[in-house]
């Protein structure tokens, strides 16, 4: 299916979310957005798997990256995007097509703007961090990702997230000894001693930390349990999976250290974890684009592909259309305003 970008940036993003590409399926939809970015004359593009990466080679002295992932969720029934009052509705339209259709919109219609800019379009970014397009880039293609600052189109309101969270899982076991439940006192119950891995994490009391100029509030959960094999059967193994969003100012190690103080006595193994970003907001490019937007930034709570660059050495934002509350939701949406209001801002910053 072709891809016109000369639509307005609604339409445009409505075309998108109808080219299904739930993760693993992006081909269609990468094929169409390469073959759009290909016909503009003033662009580069390169391929790697589903990721489109286009850019300008004006020599100037900046390099700005916009990225953005053509993957979705599972579609529920909520294709094709229909219209309600001023927001699009539909799988993708806040995470993250919408965002998408801003950048490629830039792509095909700032031939010339004051920074060069490199667009990277990539896949798998809903899944495990393993498959993720953007890092298999940063591994194959690193000089494709090179830059002095990158805005990643993820939904945020139509205004600045700076950094973002780290993330961290990590298994607490307890192990007792197994026996028949009616003679439950020859054993000893793992499930009975995990409810003070419970309690501990109920009794939790999260911390928000600042970080250059961002406060950024912290959450240590249980996500789930595992344990026991039969309902006749004392069991002898029980799993808490725990799951700790930290601040960019900690690292993984910190934050594994964290954990095991709060859970100290009992086994831990983390089992992943990804950094955290911290804002570079103090960057001139950010500075500048942070007064462009014309709003005060916020931080960024959850893990995004943010830290991918910050690991590069390239400090990143967040900025896109939608709502973060309502992505991978049934009722998925982004207010048509917002898409309007992030090109119009880019094309101003970029000089156009």
């Amino acid at each position: 299916m072709p891809i016109d970008l000369d639509l307005p940036v609604d339409d445009l993003t409505a075309a998108l979310c109808d080219v299904p590409s739930v993760s693993g399926a992006e081909g269609p939809l990468a094929d169409a957005v390469e073959a759009a970015l290909r016909r503009v004359p003033h662009l580069r593009v390169d391929r790697d798997g589903d990721c489109v990466v286009a850019r300008t080679e004006l020599g100037r002295p900046e390099r700005v990256v916009v990225a953005g992932h053509l993957d979705t969720v599972p579609v529920a029934g909520n294709l094709p995007v229909r219209r309600e009052g001023g927001d699009l509705v539909g799988r993708g339209t806040c995470d993250m097509k919408g965002g998408v259709a801003v950048a490629l919109r830039l792509a095909a219609h700032v031939p010339g703007p004051v920074r060069d800019v490199t667009y990277v379009l990539y896949d798998h970014e809903e899944v495990e961090a393993a498959r993720n397009g953007l890092g298999r880039v940063a591994r194959t293609h690193p000089e494709w990702l090179d830059g002095d600052f990158a805005i990643l189109m993820e939904p945020s309101l139509a205004g600045v997230e700076g950094g973002c969270n780290g993330t961290l899982r990590a298994e607490v076991t307890t192990r007792g000894t197994a026996a028949h439940s009616a003679r439950s006192w020859t054993g000893h119950n793992a499930i009975h001693d995990a409810g003070e891995v419970l309690r501990r994490l109920a009794d939790y009391a999260p911390q928000s930390r600042e970080v250059d100029g961002l406060v950024y509030r912290e959450g240590l959960n249980a996500v789930g349990i595992r344990g026991g094999i039969a309902g006749n059967v004392v069991p002898d193994l029980c799993v808490v999976t725990v799951n700790f969003r930290f601040a960019p100012d900690r690292s993984e190690e910190q934050a594994a250290q964290h954990v095991r103080e709060v859970l100290d006595g009992y086994e831990v193994a983390v089992v992943d974890s990804a950094p955290g970003a911290r804002p570079g907001l103090d960057h001139p490019a950010a500075a500048a684009f942070v007064a462009a937007v014309g709003e005060e930034p916020r931080p960024k709570y959850g893990w995004t592909d943010v830290a991918r660059f910050s690991a590069l050495g390239v400090p990143a934002v967040n900025y896109g259309p939608g709502d973060p509350l309502l992505a991978h939701k049934d009722d998925e949406r982004v207010p048509v305003e917002h898409l309007h209001r992030c090109e119009r801002r880019l094309r101003e910053w970029l000089g156009a």
